[in-house]
């Protein structure tokens, strides 16, 4: 099984990237693509076939894994990183909603 997308798709569909991003990049791709096939699996889909049939096309499949990987490039790693975050007083409460993919 093949990784649904290169760096060079990362490049040409996102923008340029370091040599560190480059590297990063190289290593997420095949556990998004590991990630994306384990989702199918889960219910009940091969996804790997069903691309091979047509739909949904690989296009898609590559989209989707270079969308997931440039989250996770783009993602801050220097502070808490976060979609949402709200606060409570009286009875004390914390929402947090990572902004990384993996949560």
């Amino acid at each position: 099984m093949s990784d649904f997308a290169t760096v060079d798709d990362v490049i040409t569909l996102k923008r340029p990237l370091t040599n560190d991003e480059r590297e990063k990049v190289k290593n997420l791709l095949p556990i998004v693509s590991a990630m994306l096939r384990d989702e199918a699996k889960k219910r009940g889909k091969d996804l790997d076939s069903m691309i091979e049939e047509g739909y949904p096309s690989m296009e898609t499949a590559k989209s989707v894994c270079v969308d997931i990987v440039m989250r996770e490039i783009n993602a801050s790693t220097t502070d808490d990183a976060a979609t949402q975050i709200s606060q409570s007083a009286g009875g004390y409460s914390l929402t947090y909603s990572p902004l990384t993919p993996g949560g």
